[in-house]
């Protein structure tokens, strides 16, 4: 029999219809938060066990599976928090928010092994976190929780001795780092010259450093990411927490607006080391303020607003005659939305500021100087099913660049005022990421960035011969500045320069079993900001500088790949990662190139070009009474500028030098012991290759004057830089949850007394004629004691 075919019709859709209920999929999403405080908690894992799937919440604790219809056990679980297992029939499109409580087990569930299971298979690599209790664990110098010094006990970061600022990732220098605090660009994360960090320990809920395999929704740096997030504050219960030290205090106090629905948070820090010397009559000073704050209101299910801010200082003092003001400043409105149950947004203004102000009055000079920023960014993550998510979205920032201003402080000073030519710039960007999960083995993240860069007027700029701001003697084998042989007027918002670069990114695990995988990830990155210093070690003094007609931006390759492996039930992990990294246009300086206050600094630097490449291995202990890791680094970082033609020599005669933060060994022992619930101690061991230098290899009398003469760069080391410290926290009453709740630690910052060296200079003795070596050694053995208190 024939049927008609209407009938044909009508057997086709009944077939579709079948199938596409057969393929439906429905929809499960929310938040997790701490039940404690109701702060949203960032990377919590949910599993399900039918579908073996795993996922984690993004920045903002929000998470979204899509399943089949049918009956499913969800496994909620977090670091230091209980686990939580609960059955949900899923026939429709549910919203679910979870609340962990922490440190309480809520039932049998163990679900750790799913979690690191979920880390094998995730093609991320390159990347570190720490809890705050792992980093609070830790002992500091002066009893201060830190959270810069806390990741330089992991593999690949380094830091430019005792007593000094920043740090460095895989070779890279200080100033290729982008430090993100609630989204706002850090443009000088220290406090005391390199003593603090400006990060409270009490204000911040979660840091991720990226060494490698950067998602392409950050940009504008070639070396790492350190992206910090402040705690959003208690909208359930009023708190306050603090501690007292030995040089500084801190008092954080949060708590709900509207019960449930807002909440704030106020913290604040302060040293009075300064005060001490006062007392024995010493006129001079150094200390540091700064002030975290963050307001958040949840509008309703979908929609949720957050003011945050920082305000830091560091002022220094000698004898009333040399005041140094510096800090950094910045707010950031937001505001996060929930289109529906797949699609999640974010929108933030940012403004930040990097202010530096110099006193001088016994010469009666005034200096200020410093970087505004100001940034508009929307990023939104599209959960399109349980093995495809896509980020997208955009961001632009302005640039205000105030190199340097000179004003007499009074009157009667002799100082005339000067000001160096302000500078602007334009940094807009588009990126696209996605996280694909090819099979049960193979998962994959890709994506790419456009980034463009206009440097803007108004400026007037020198002109030089061939365009070429360093000529070169070829009777003295030397560089020199160039002459300009006129001057080129741009007007407010005329573009001076403009780049754009494609970034792109990638990034893929093969899972070998559920235990083992082998990753693999590339990286394109370019930063249109430069560092203009001539220190190992960021000092308030450095100018930032945009690339612009005679500075190009730097432009990184990067290349990784890396073993993980889980033991004896996820008791340990091991991770071994080896990289190569290679930049272009990294920015060198000419001989006796002066940097300071220096308004055509294009005529002392050359563009020249980077490598770093080494193997890291980090062993952790995850389970039991003592826990803790071992990092090794093994590496290499050098800089090279040939010469532009044939007969120039370049820097260091056109041959690959060690740059200033190269350390061949690295080595660092973390560990944690728990004996009780009332003591608790803690160690860290440090080894690291000392320091490159360049030292004079001769000298010669002109007059009667010794002048040293110098050999190649960076050919010498400083002595191996080590040292071990230890910490012991007493708890007096850990059974007690409400009310007042103390602790005390204590700590001694290099137990056996290395008089590591910060530098080493030379000199002739004065009784003798001699030459003699002079070590510079910051910090000997210095034991503290804090009291950390809540209520």
């Amino acid at each position: 029999m024939i049927l008609p075919l209407r009938n044909y019709l009508t057997v086709i859709a009944l077939l579709l219809f079948a199938f596409a209920n057969a393929q439906q999929k429905f929809t499960i999403s929310g938040t997790i938060s701490d039940a404690s405080s109701n702060e949203t908690l960032i990377g919590a894992s949910i599993y399900i066990p039918e579908a073996n799937i795993a996922v984690a919440t993004n920045e903002y604790g929000f998470y979204s599976i899509s399943l089949p219809a049918g009956t499913y056990t969800v496994q909620v679980s977090f670091v230091s928090f209980g686990t939580l297992q609960e059955t949900i029939e899923l026939n429709q499109d549910i919203r679910r928010n979870f609340s962990l409580n922490p440190g309480e087990e809520l039932n049998e569930v163990v679900i750790t092994e799913n979690v690191n299971r979920a880390n094998i298979k995730k093609p991320e690599m390159s990347v570190n976190k720490l809890s705050i209790q792992e980093i609070k664990k830790m002992p500091v110098v002066l009893g201060e929780v830190d959270v810069l010094k806390s990741i330089l006990q992991l593999p690949g970061v380094t830091n430019a001795g005792e007593g000094s600022s920043g740090f460095n990732v895989r070779g890279g220098a200080a100033d290729q780092n982008l430090i993100l605090l609630d989204e706002a660009t850090i443009f000088n994360s220290s406090h005391l010259f390199g003593f603090f960090s400006v990060f409270n320990s009490d204000a911040i809920k979660d840091l991720k450093l990226y060494k490698g395999g950067i998602p392409a929704r950050y940009g504008g740096r070639v070396s790492s990411v350190l992206d910090i997030y402040q705690k959003e504050g208690n909208s359930n219960e009023f708190h306050m927490n603090g501690g007292i030290g030995v040089i500084s205090s801190r008092l954080l106090a949060e708590g709900p607006i509207v019960k449930g629905k807002s909440s704030f948070l106020v913290g604040g820090r302060a040293s009075y080391a300064h005060l001490f010397l006062k007392l024995a009559d010493n006129e001079n000073s150094a200390y540091f303020y700064d002030l975290n704050t963050k307001l958040s209101y949840k509008l309703n299910d979908n929609n949720s607003l957050y003011l945050s801010g920082y305000f830091g200082r560091d002022l220094f003092n000698i004898s009333d005659n040399f005041n140094n003001i510096y800090g950094n400043s910045f707010v950031n409105l937001r505001w996060n939305h929930l289109f529906n149950e797949k699609l999640f947004a974010n929108l933030s203004m940012i403004y930040s500021d990097y202010y530096y102000g110099l006193e001088l009055d016994f010469i009666g000079l005034n200096w200020d100087s410093g970087i505004k920023n100001f940034n508009l960014k929307y990023d939104l993550k599209h959960y399109i099913s349980d093995k495809f998510k896509l980020s997208y979205g955009l961001n632009a920032l302005y640039y205000d660049f105030n190199p340097g201003e000179v004003t007499p402080s009074d009157e009667s000073s002799s100082v005339n005022p000067e000001k160096l030519d302000k500078k602007y710039a334009f940094e807009p960007a588009l990126y696209i990421d996605a996280e694909h999960e090819l099979s049960e083995t193979v998962s994959v993240n890709y994506g790419l960035r456009y980034s463009m860069f206009y440097r803007l007027g108004s400026q007037t700029l020198n002109l030089y011969a061939n365009n070429q701001p360093v000529t070169y003697d070829e009777n003295l084998k030397i560089y020199e500045k160039a002459d300009p042989i006129g001057t080129q007027r741009y007007g407010s918002g005329e573009t001076i320069a403009d780049f754009n670069n494609l970034e792109p990114r990638a990034a893929i695990s093969f899972k070998i079993d559920d235990n083992q995988s082998v990753k693999a990830s590339y990286n394109r990155m370019a930063q249109y900001l430069h560092l203009i210093s001539n220190t190992a070690s960021p000092t308030p003094l450095d100018v930032w500088a945009p690339s612009g007609k005679y500075i190009k931006p730097q432009l990184l390759d990067q290349v990784a790949v890396g073993y993980f492996r889980n033991f004896s039930n996820d008791a340990y992990t091991l991770e071994v990662e080896s990289f190569y990294k290679k930049i272009q246009n990294r920015i060198d300086y000419i001989d006796g190139a002066d940097l300071i206050a220096n308004n055509a600094i294009e005529q002392v630097i050359l563009n020249g070009r980077a490598r770093a490449y080494g193997l890291e291995m980090l062993i952790r202990k995850n389970e039991g009474k003592l826990t803790g890791w071992i990092s090794y680094t093994l590496s290499r970082s050098e800089q090279q500028t040939p010469g532009r033609t044939s007969t120039e020599t370049g820097i260091n005669n056109g041959e690959w030098y060690k740059t200033g933060y190269d350390k061949l060994h690295n080595l660092s022992i973390t560990s944690s012991y728990e004996l009780d619930n009332k003591w608790s101690f803690g160690a860290i061991f440090a080894l690291q290759s000392g320091q490159p230098v360049t030292y004079p290899n001769g000298q010669y009398v002109y007059g009667d004057i010794v002048v040293p003469s110098f050999g190649q760069r960076n050919e010498e080391r400083l002595p191996a830089y080590h040292h071990l410290d230890v910490s012991a926290t007493y708890t007096p009453e850990p059974e007690k949850k409400k009310g007042w709740q103390g602790e005390w630690v204590f700590s001694i910052y290099n137990l056996y007394n290395r008089r590591n060296a910060a530098s080493i200079t030379f000199r002739q003795n004065e009784d003798s004629g001699a030459n003699e070596a002079v070590r510079l050694s910051i910090f000997g053995i210095i034991p503290s004691v804090t009291y950390n208190f809540r209520f």
